[in-house]
């Protein structure tokens, strides 16, 4: 079957705004949405949410009843994509990642690991989280400097996609970490993606759809909670997120863009946490407080 994308061209501005739109309808649903660079010199951009043949009317219809407010002088087009794994053809043959001491690889780099660094192997594959993403380069940053600058006894590797920065944290760490994710394809490509870079204990995986599962109670509160998500979610969250924080814990918040990132403070901010640092990559940003 045809996957599908719906999507709608317009300044960086107003896709960032149509992007939070999707977010807000999409955000309980297994669509993926992005914004992408189509001109830079005339300032166009394209928003888009992909979904497969049999779903797109009716995803046709929620985006068009939530853009006719503000936005209905956007049409919404459409393209057919081509049964091809894109993720995997995009990243063949990429450069590894470095971010601090980290550098993640595909398997064809492993002999461009250097002396000192700390490899985290991990394929194009079903999950989302290779390391060349801004966020995920961002949170690899961050957990660097967190490191150095607090001890940590327990990691929460919120939305772990591929279970790039749950290996990151446990490799530099070395303290049980917890990688939980909405898809449970996700969660075993996760664990997957561990036993390949030589962890076998120490983490533990679950497919937890929200923070009344178990595995928070059983695994917290948690020293160090890494988020890479999308904003709205981690606004909605804030509450039952920092409630698992323990005293004294940090918090990495990622899948950010730059003109979302005061909307995420204040929603943290409200739940008493202090800002301690934002960084920017590539038009998104990776944000890090504390309890």
């Amino acid at each position: 079957m045809s996957e599908i994308r719906l999507f709608v061209t317009s300044t960086e501005k107003q896709v960032a705004a149509v992007l939070d739109v999707m977010s807000t309808i999409f955000e309980d649903d297994d669509y993926a949405i992005a914004t992408m660079e189509i001109d830079e010199k005339r300032d166009v951009w394209e928003a888009s949410v992909y979904m497969m043949a049999d779903e797109e009317e009716s995803v046709r219809v929620r985006l068009a009843d939530a853009l006719a407010a503000g936005f209905s002088h956007l049409p919404i087009e459409r393209e057919v994509l081509p049964d091809i794994d894109w993720i995997a053809k995009s990243l063949e043959g990429l450069a590894p990642v470095r971010a601090g001491r980290f550098v993640v690889h595909g398997s064809h780099d492993r002999d461009k690991v250097r002396t000192g660094e700390i490899a985290i192997e991990i394929d194009a594959g079903q999950a989302f989280g290779t390391g060349h993403h801004g966020t995920t380069a961002g949170c690899l940053e961050v957990l660097a400097s967190v490191a150095h600058t607090r001890p940590v006894r327990n990691v929460l590797d919120l939305g772990t996609g591929s279970g790039v920065l749950a290996i990151a944290a446990w490799k530099l760490l070395h303290v049980p970490v917890l990688a939980t994710d909405i898809d449970p394809i996700a969660t075993r490509v996760a664990s997957e993606n561990a036993r390949r870079n030589g962890v076998v204990t120490g983490m533990t995986f679950a497919t937890a759809p929200s923070f009344h599962s178990t595995a928070f109670s059983t695994n917290g509160p948690f020293d160090l909670i890494i988020a890479n998500i999308l904003a709205r979610p981690l606004m909605k969250m804030a509450p039952q997120l920092v409630a698992n924080l323990a005293a004294g814990g940090s918090v990495i918040l990622s899948g950010i863009l730059a003109e979302q990132r005061w909307k995420v403070l204040a929603a943290y901010n409200g739940q008493r946490l202090k800002h301690v640092r934002t960084i920017w990559r590539n038009g998104w940003v990776t944000i890090h407080l504390t309890k």
